[in-house]
């Protein structure tokens, strides 16, 4: 089979790649091959300025496109799918709706949602993992946050990369995974499309009211069973949270969407209609969607994608087994990770031939000994000697001693507190010395000259073993 040649402008017209993951990560891996009819329908269209394509000629009105009117083309043939041997992952972001419609679509916003989309082209298998927005974590350049203000601090103090670089690597610190690409996609491309391929069928487990966003804001009143819904009550029903289990099953419910709009396509048989109208489909969305993924590289994902079974696609949400419940220092609830148990469920779920080592290997000395934090001992004790025993004590298990001194003040329980984030530290520690959750602080300081202070109080001087 012939490979496909991109024609030159289209290399250089990045906005053309957003329709590629409009489809890409919209569909979720059942995913169109629609981003190669546009590439084929922009070779051959009337040229207009400076030889570029016109894409407005014989274009249909926008938002016209139904299940009834998707027409099927002939003489179609697709590219090769993806080459590569090594697993492939995309970080999808929707922005939040309280800061995206403050600013239009143009200030700095937090992320609404974000998903882990991820293809063995190898093993032909694909994994979803949705991220709670309220995880803490530790943003590269900024004090510890929930997980979901990386891509605000990204756009408002223009980082390198913007919002969607930091919101990219703050994942791959916290989840252990090496991400490849991003998309990030507003409310309006996400509901255009459902309603493009004439809507949604999903199987509503309990009852749910739902308030959708734009003209019609009725609420709506879902009943358990199948339904079909169209591309605004779809999207409440993915971000509806003030029912049981919040965030989670918000989670789940967005996963739900994300298959539902695969059985759709593939159900309709609709490939060929889509195929047809990419032109129309591309003035629909890519104002909405902003990716660093190619136009080339996303055809052929795409491609590799819609050869992936349903049976082999695996799911995953971080609910209530991988976290702990907490409050942040300016008394938010926040959701504190698991590291281990994260990495158990970011294994199962990114299995197969792939950059990702195994469970974090080694006991829980080795990875404290892994992080090497600067550790100081500060005794808050009447036992003038317990700071030198514990460091002793600590320093045999291969702890990083670097200060023992006197507490500021006297104290009856022990606190732990991490500048730099140390979680493998801060589980080790805690287990060892009986900190409860409540008493592990996080006061994120890079000019901080020790990484971890223990903070002795009289609980470990009246119940630890040591000589």
């Amino acid at each position: 089979m012939a490979r496909f040649k991109l024609p030159a402008f289209v290399q250089r017209n990045r906005r053309l790649s957003w329709i590629a993951l409009a489809v890409f990560v919209v569909s979720a891996l059942a995913i169109i091959p629609l981003t190669f009819s546009f590439a084929h329908y922009a070779a051959t269209a009337p040229r207009g300025l400076f030889g570029f394509p016109d894409l407005a000629a014989g274009q249909q009105a926008q938002g016209t496109l139904s299940l009834d009117t998707l027409a099927t083309p002939g003489g179609f043939t697709l590219p090769e799918p993806w080459s590569g041997a090594e697993r492939v992952t995309v970080l999808v972001m929707g922005l939040d709706y309280r800061d995206w419609s403050a600013g239009e679509g143009e200030g700095p916003s937090r992320t609404d949602t974000m998903i882990l989309f991820t293809i063995d082209p190898v093993t032909k298998t694909a994994g979803i993992l949705s991220i709670p927005r309220d995880l803490w974590a530790v943003i590269p350049g900024f004090t510890p946050n929930k997980i979901n203000t990386a891509h605000y601090f990204g756009e408002l103090y223009k980082v390198p990369g913007g919002g969607p670089e930091l919101a990219m690597r703050t994942v791959e610190q916290t989840i252990g995974v090496p991400i490849d690409y991003y998309a990030r996609i507003d409310f309006n491309a996400f509901v255009n499309f459902i309603d493009l391929i004439d809507g949604v069928k999903i199987n509503v487990p309990t009852a749910i009211t739902v308030d959708p966003l734009g003209a019609d804001t009725k609420p709506k009143n879902l009943k358990p069973g199948v339904q079909l819904l169209p591309g605004a009550v779809a999207l409440a029903y993915a971000r509806e949270r003030h029912v049981e289990g919040g965030d989670f099953s918000r989670a789940e419910r967005q996963q739900q969407i994300v298959l539902g709009i695969r059985d759709r396509i593939l159900e309709f048989d609709l490939l060929p209609g889509l195929i047809a109208n990419a032109p129309q489909i591309y003035a629909e969305l890519s104002s909405g969607i902003t990716t660093n993924l190619s136009l080339d590289d996303a055809i052929q994902l795409a491609v590799l994608a819609s050869q992936i079974e349903a049976a082999d696609i695996k799911r995953g949400v971080i609910d209530e087994q991988y976290v702990i419940f907490g409050r942040s220092p300016d008394d938010l609830s926040i959701l504190i990770p698991i590291p281990d148990k994260i990495r158990e469920l970011r294994d199962e779920i990114f299995t197969g031939n792939t950059s990702l080592g195994p469970l974090t290997p080694g006991s829980p000395e080795e990875r404290m000994a892994a992080e090497a934090p600067r550790i100081s001992i500060q005794n808050g004790t009447s036992d003038g000697s317990l700071g030198a025993r514990t460091q002793d004590f600590l320093a045999g298990l291969g702890a990083n001693i670097v200060e023992v001194r006197s507490a500021d003040v006297a104290l009856s329980q022990t606190v732990v507190v991490d500048h730099t984030g140390n979680p493998y530290t801060l589980a080790y520690l805690a287990q060892l010395m009986g900190v409860k959750n409540a008493r592990i602080i996080h006061e994120f300081d890079p000019n901080s000259s020790v990484d971890v202070e223990v903070r002795l109080g009289a609980d470990w001087l009246n119940n630890n073993s040591l000589p």
